[in-house]
């Protein structure tokens, strides 16, 4: 069933376990990762970036693949579509197109005021229509040896403008994380903890971050931890291991439901294992 993502992070948040939010690149990843929150009775988040939404046409058809296969798959845990990075443009649309949730990278913005004049802006809209709403503070970089580190007050201001869930940068980044990667900064994480209370904290970045630290952020309040990467490693070694395997030319091998069936097995495998990582599993109508 879809819903807005608030109740199931409090509910992290409350018990101490994350739940993952997988981003979605296609048909197949939407049907896996559905795959593997049914099978683990796991809530879950599905999410798309604006460049993810582009590939697949726009936001509106990727809406509707994951409305349709929720019903289809007789999903019965809670998912929710939630728009990844969003800016303030692509937040109008992903409201229209059905999402149930959303993301304003306000980080992007030339000044922190923009960010939290936007944010208070899109948070009573967002709820006037029963959508959950992240905001973020501290830039989440691509590549380096050290993410951006939030500033915990400027963290405190865009919690107070009633978002349900903030994306805070402690020294994490996007995509595989490099030998000298300096690790997460968990001495902010528990500055900004202490100031926002309650409110559920999100972890960009999930991919190559050591399971102790992902264990320790959650236990510090990270109810919500991004994948990406990680699946679309886990798929490529699935599909190129089949291609040089030279299973395309055998038979019909070469039938796109053939080669991409390894792939999306794998996304199905990882993502279990991510949710019993992150303690989710079993929590579906938590």
């Amino acid at each position: 069933m879809l819903v807005n993502a608030t109740a199931m992070l409090q509910s992290a948040e409350r018990n101490h376990y994350g739940i993952a939010a997988f981003n979605t690149n296609n048909l197949e990843w939407t049907r896996s990762i559905l795959t593997a929150a049914e099978e683990t009775q796991s809530p879950v988040i599905i999410q798309c970036t604006s460049g993810a939404a582009k590939w697949q046409t726009s936001f509106q058809v990727v809406s509707d693949i994951v409305h349709t296969m929720v019903k289809t798959m007789g999903i019965t845990v809670p998912v929710a579509l939630h728009l990844d990075h969003g800016t303030y443009e692509d937040c109008f649309k992903c409201i229209d197109a059905g999402f149930t949730s959303i993301m304003y990278d306000g980080s992007k913005e030339p000044d922190f005021a923009t960010n939290l004049a936007r944010t208070k802006e899109l948070v009573k809209i967002a709820h006037n229509k029963g959508l959950s709403i992240e905001a973020e503070v501290g830039g989440i970089g691509d590549g380096g040896a050290a993410g951006e580190i939030a500033d915990p007050n400027e963290c405190v201001a865009i919690a107070e403008a009633g978002v349900d869930f903030l994306a805070c940068g402690i020294g994490n980044i996007h995509g595989l994380y490099p030998e000298d990667w300096a690790g997460l900064n968990f001495d902010v994480l528990a500055d900004i903890k202490a100031k926002v209370g309650s409110l559920p904290l999100v972890l960009h970045g999930g991919t190559g971050i050591p399971a102790d630290q992902v264990a320790k952020a959650i236990s510090m309040g990270v109810a919500k931890i991004n994948v990406n990467t990680d699946l679309q490693v886990a798929f490529a070694k699935a599909v190129r291991e089949y291609v040089e395997a030279g299973l395309d030319q055998q038979g019909k091998g070469y039938d796109p439901r053939k080669m991409l069936k390894p792939g999306a097995e794998a996304i199905v495998a990882r993502a279990t294992e991510i949710i019993n990582q992150y303690g989710s599993a079993g929590r579906g109508w938590e």
